[in-house]
């Protein structure tokens, strides 16, 4: 009788070992920026950062005194020859301008040259008497071998620049007044000294770098410091915003100043304030840079650049001048005084030590406490905050 062979049962199946969990990385300094946790100490450097603005505002008013502005035409009158391109390069057709020019008045000279797209040259200059407009055009004519009708002239008065300035100082003043009425009710009054100071400086640091680099004033820059203070005040209401909810009720508490609880706001919105610069400033460089610089068009170059450089100073003033602006104010209170007292005196005790940046408090041990474990069941005092 045929035995059945024997039985093999089927070796285990090898088990495999989950993978030994990888060291966890401490975020990057990125990572901690993004989500408000980099810790800045912006406004505990205010006086540096002082030092800057004050620094920055020195050279502007030397650069006025010395310097002064670049004014266009529109500010101090003059003549306009728009040229046809085909008559050569913009260099060599400034040239020939300004050689026409000085032959017919030897006091007057070429102010700007830029080229208007595709189609034709502009170059301005001095004023000029009816007869001397007349004889540089046919001089132009006669040297580019173009009809006089191809070349056409314009005569600016200076008064309509100073129309438009009158103006702009009128809206200038009403929207001040506008905004100083809306964060005091908003926020409260110091909040607005604030506010405007920032507005103040934006102002008067893209003035400074106008007459510093020597750009031309034109009723479109005017146009543009107007359209910078917007932008402006909406960064610091955000930064304001925050500061209000990071400090609601400071003066009951005994863990945090109002000074870190400033500058725990300040880190919290600071990439949303970079982000927002960023998008902003993007489209306006490609307006400056590729429409002006290579498409050429010399219309939109006067706009582009003051709003380019006003909103790249009012993101830095958002961040590092508005709010330690606020927190010098803040500080000269009673209330916060005694507040800030007590949140050192706790801190010398070694009860409570807590930092600015957004982590949560540490909390040491008290000299002579021991830092063991206790008993299940015991009782322990709270700690009083």
């Amino acid at each position: 009788m045929a035995t059945a062979p024997p039985r093999t049962t089927a070796p285990p199946p090898a088990t495999v070992e989950p993978p030994a969990p990888a060291a966890a990385r401490s975020p990057t300094f990125l990572m901690r920026l993004y989500r408000g946790e980099a810790g800045l100490d912006i406004v505990g450097r205010r006086r540096i950062l002082f030092a800057v603005v004050a620094a920055a505002l020195l050279a502007g008013a030397v650069s006025f005194g010395v310097r002064g502005f670049t004014l266009g035409i529109d500010f101090r009158g003059g003549n306009e020859f728009q040229i046809p391109v085909s008559v050569g390069t913009l260099a060599d057709t400034r040239s020939a301008v300004g050689e026409a020019v000085a032959a017919a008045d030897p006091g007057a000279t070429v102010v700007s040259a830029q080229r208007l797209g595709a189609t034709a040259y502009l170059i301005r200059t001095s004023s000029l008497s009816p007869a001397g407009t007349a004889t540089v055009k046919s001089a132009l004519a006669d040297r580019f071998g173009v009809a006089t009708e191809q070349i056409s002239d314009n005569r600016v008065s200076a008064a309509w620049g100073a129309q438009v300035t009158r103006q702009a100082l009128i809206g200038l003043a009403i929207f001040l007044i506008l905004v100083i009425g809306y964060l005091i009710v908003r926020f409260e009054w110091r909040m607005a000294v604030a506010a405007v100071c920032s507005l103040a400086f934006d102002l008067v640091l893209t003035a400074a770098v106008y007459s510093v680099v020597g750009f031309e004033i034109t009723p479109s820059t005017i146009i543009g410091f107007l359209t910078i203070l917007g932008f402006a005040l909406y960064d610091v209401v955000v930064v304001f915003d925050r500061i209000q909810d990071n400090t609601r009720g400071i003066t009951t508490r005994s863990t945090q100043t109002y000074a870190e609880a400033a500058n725990l706001a300040v880190n919290q919105t600071l990439m949303r304030s970079i982000n927002t610069g960023l998008v902003a400033l993007l489209p306006v460089g490609g307006l400056l840079f590729i429409g002006a610089g290579l498409l050429g068009a010399g219309t939109l170059k006067d706009l582009g650049l003051v709003l380019f450089v006003g909103m790249a100073t009012a993101v830095y003033s958002s961040i590092f001048f508005a709010t330690p602006v606020l927190v010098t104010l803040k500080e000269r209170q009673p209330a916060l005084r005694t507040q800030a007292r007590r949140v050192n005196a706790r801190r010398a005790q070694g009860r409570v030590v807590e930092t600015p940046s957004a982590a949560p408090p540490v909390r040491s041990v008290a000299k002579g406490r021991s830092d063991r474990p206790r008993a299940a069941g015991g009782t322990s005092r709270g700690r009083r905050r």
